[in-house]
Parts: structure tokens; C-alpha cells; sequence
């Protein structure tokens, strides 16, 4: 997909409206957008969550994208508010519609990515009882955007993921799906690092590159965090386990540059 336009991505999207980042004008009695989110955020913070949604329900009916962000992912993981994708989905749409085409270095692109990348993983398994039917093709689409045109890691990771497993709409291309985990790998990305790593170590449909495979392996292992990452520590052992001395020390003089390299 071009960098230059946005228009494969809205063509799906839903009739939310989006206006300006800034929000637009409000009666005299009523807060601002900004102030608005703010309170909201202040109220979120201070665990008044019914308090928090009205307020940030007010922002983002004024185009506010921080809080539209916001309520999306309330919506989507059920804090605070009914757990309800389609009403998340519609925001991050609305975040896609007003500012897709942003510039990548304005304050707010690393938020227009993400809702990007929201919006791809909900077209990859559709919303149940909606409208949004899974549609590989878009979500593919929606994740290359974000990839290359934000840089956005999380994209990249999906996108190496399509690669690496295929889909409807992708064949498998381990070379291409090592590439796209690279790139997020060398962001910080762990389950990138993790997925990469053992891309590598395991030598699956490309040459095999042991020691640098535990490199990756141990960077994903280092930051990974409770139990929803115990996968990633469980791919590191094993693959230390079937590392030879050899092995085990390149991989400490690849880690050495690595972090030299990304300090």
C-alpha cells in the first residue's frame, strides 16, 4: 500500500464522524475537549470510571482523538465500560477517518497507529454479531499502512505473523516474515524478538542461524513480563537447552553488539 492515501482503508470504515483534533467549538457552559479529556483522565486515574467515561464520551463526541483512543480500548477490554468491540472498533474508525494520513511525526501518530492496527486485527477475525465480517485482505492491508507509513511495531509483528503462518488472502514467505520481525525486533518488540529467535534458531524454511536466534530468543526472554509471557520463556529454554557451548557463546558476543548497537 502507498503511504500516500488512506483510501483502501476507509472504504470499510463505518459513517462515525471525526472532526478536528482540536475539537470544535462548545457552549460557553460546557468544557472544552481538552479540558474534558483531561477530567476524564483525572477521573480514570482516581478509579471513578462512570465519571471518567461520561467525560471522555464528551471529548471524543467533539473529535477529540486521545480520548476516542481511550474509549476504544475501555470498549474493547470492558474497563470500566460494557465490553462492546463494535463501539471500539467505531472509535478507533473515527481516529483512522480524521487523522490517517497525519504526518508520522505528530504528537498523536503513535495513537493513529495503533487504532490502525486495532482495526486490522478486528478485520482479521470479524466482530460477532456486526457488521465487520473477516476480511484477511483489508487486515493485511491496514497492517502494511501502519507498518510503513508509522513504523508501528505492532504492525510489523502482525505482518510477520501473515507471513510466517498465511492466511486467505497471503501464501507463507518465511524470508518476508523475517524481515517484517526484524524490524520490530530491533524496535524492542519481544514477542517479535521471541517469534524472530525462534525463526532462526530452529532453521524452518531458511537457514538456520542458531546463535543469533538466541540472541533474539534471550532479548525477548529479558523483557518478558508475568504470565502472559510465559511462552516466550518457554521458546528461550528450550532453545538453550539444544544450544551447543559454541552457540551459546556467540550468541553473548551477538547480544554484546546488539545492545551496543541500540543503546
Amino acid at each position: 500500500m502507498q503511504a500516500s492515501g488512506l483510501g483502501v482503508l476507509l472504504t470499510l470504515g463505518c459513517c462515525l464522524g471525526a472532526h478536528a483534533f482540536d475539537g470544535t467549538k462548545t457552549p460557553a457552559d460546557d468544557p472544552t475537549p481538552m479540558e474534558a479529556f483531561r477530567s476524564g483522565t483525572q477521573a480514570y486515574k482516581a478509579g471513578d470510571l462512570s465519571g471518567a467515561s461520561q467525560m471522555l464520551e464528551f471529548a471524543a463526541s467533539k473529535g477529540h482523538a486521545l480520548a476516542q483512543w481511550k474509549l476504544a480500548r475501555m470498549y474493547s477490554e470492558g474497563d470500566g465500560v460494557p465490553h462492546d468491540d463494535y463501539k471500539a472498533f467505531q472509535y478507533y474508525q473515527a481516529i483512522v477517518d480524521a487523522h490517517g494520513e497525519d504526518s508520522p511525526d505528530t504528537p498523536q501518530a503513535r495513537f493513529v497507529s495503533s487504532a490502525i492496527v486495532a482495526l486490522g486485527s478486528y478485520y482479521l477475525s470479524g466482530i460477532p454479531n456486526s457488521r465487520i465480517q473477516p476480511n484477511p485482505r483489508h487486515a493485511n492491508e491496514m497492517f502494511q499502512y501502519a507498518a510503513t507509513y508509522f513504523g508501528d511495531s505492532d504492525a510489523q509483528y502482525n505482518l510477520g505473523r501473515i507471513y510466517l503462518d498465511g492466511n486467505a488472502a497471503q501464501q507463507r514467505d518465511a524470508m518476508m516474515a523475517a524481515r517484517w520481525l526484524r524490524l520490530a525486533a530491533d524496535k524492542g518488540h519481544h514477542p517479535a524478538q521471541a517469534v524472530l529467535g525462534h525463526v532462526l534458531f530452529s532453521g524452518d524454511d531458511m537457514p538456520r542461524q542458531a546463535a543469533r536466534g538466541l540472541m533474539y530468543l534471550t532479548l525477548a526472554r529479558d523483557g518478558a513480563s508475568g504470565d502472559r509471557d510465559q511462552w516466550i520463556v518457554d521458546l528461550y529454554n528450550d532453545a538453550f537447552a539444544k544450544a551447543t557451548p559454541d552457540e551459546r557463546d556467540m550468541c553473548l558476543t551477538y547480544l554484546g553488539q546488539f545492545l551496543k548497537d541500540h543503546s
